[in-house]
């Protein structure tokens, strides 16, 4: 009995770690919700109460990358551009945009509250992890081109974080209401 017992224990393992061993081809490139997002998904659901906190919270988030954006904006359009605010905007959005996926966990959408996050969200997760790595990998690059002080790098990557943020948008962000 105890033999059976020991080889049932071996087989299990076995199998187990056989199916830790197999990756899919593209693992390297794969795009996997941040720890931060599946701890929320797994976790118990949130009160309306929590939820709304949270959404204020994103709203709070979108806005300092909003905000930020403008002063890189507006300082590359003058003749000789400060590289002061452009290398400060650009580390708050590389400091805020690897915690971007983390601010939607379910339970936070349109059902719950006012929020130009649209439902698509949520039914697309993948996509919308790999919508959100694009952007923090455009927000770092963006950082590094703004601490270079090199204004054709500084432009070249601000223009391609521009479409991250637009290719997410277009998807995954309602218009706004007046």
């Amino acid at each position: 009995m105890m033999v059976a017992k020991s080889a049932y224990a071996l087989c299990a393992i076995a199998l187990l770690a056989g199916c830790k061993a197999q990756e899919p081809a593209n693992q390297a490139n794969a795009v996997t919700p941040s720890a931060e997002t599946q701890n929320a998904a797994s976790a118990a659901p949130l009160t309306k109460d929590q939820a709304l906190a949270l959404m204020k919270a994103r709203e709070h988030h979108m806005e300092a990358f909003a905000d930020a954006t403008k002063t890189i904006g507006n300082a590359l359009k003058a003749p000789s551009p400060d590289a002061a605010p452009i290398r400060q905007s650009a580390a708050k959005i590389a400091e805020l945009a690897p915690k971007l996926e983390s601010w939607f966990p379910a339970g936070t959408g349109p059902d719950v509250g006012k929020t130009r996050a649209k439902a698509e969200i949520w039914q697309k997760p993948e996509d919308f992890a790999l919508k959100a790595h694009d952007f923090n990998q455009a927000a770092q690059t963006f950082n590094l081109a703004a601490t270079s002080g090199d204004l054709s790098q500084i432009n070249a990557s601000f223009e391609a974080l521009g479409k991250s943020c637009k290719a997410c948008h277009d998807l995954y962000r309602a218009p706004k209401k007046d």
